[in-house]
């Protein structure tokens, strides 16, 4: 099974500022109206993983912007509203455990969503790739994509793209000894 990591970050590293929000990537000039290759990636991956924040922050869009089964790591949420019944399941249990699951149902490409989720990932050594693009913004504060690992993690650039004549999006490969 691939594990994904698809994110956008300030130049600080930021995910969303401290109280979750995300208004700041709305900000970015783009006339051309481009989803930056979104689409693509998505065509690519079977399901989605996120943590409760992301889920409770994509619920505030209005739609729904997934086609793919999303899987809603929560120990809080019991379940999901009727408007995303069949859409959005809550899951548990560890990362592993999740994995294997997923696999047993069929899922091999996975993409992890959140800024808990993904350092969870990372940190039990379980994303094989990362897309990151980069928004030149400071925002001096907020969620940070990366949090502390318990050893060094070791990918392999595979190329990045300037976007817009704005932002740069770069392609890691883990490498696994």
């Amino acid at each position: 099974m691939a594990v994904y990591v698809y994110v956008a970050t300030s130049l600080d590293g930021f995910i969303a500022t401290s109280d979750g929000g995300v208004d700041w990537l709305m900000d970015v000039p783009n006339p051309d109206e481009s989803d930056y290759g979104f689409g693509e990636f998505m065509n690519r991956i079977d399901a989605i993983v996120m943590g409760r924040n992301t889920f409770e922050t994509v619920l505030k869009f209005g739609s729904w912007p997934y086609t793919k089964p999303v899987f809603v790591l929560s120990g809080i949420l019991a379940g999901v509203s009727d408007n995303v019944a069949g859409k959005a399941e809550i899951v548990g249990g560890s990362l592993i455990t999740l994995l294997n699951r997923l696999r047993e149902r069929g899922y091999q490409n996975l993409y992890v969503d959140g800024g808990r989720v993904i350092q969870s990932f990372l940190a039990e050594d379980l994303v094989d790739e990362m897309i990151i693009t980069r928004v030149p913004i400071l925002l001096g504060q907020g969620i940070p994509l990366f949090g502390r690992l318990p050893k060094l993690l070791k990918f392999r650039h595979e190329k990045t793209e300037l976007l817009n004549e704005r932002l740069t999006k770069s392609y890691y490969v883990r490498i696994r000894d």
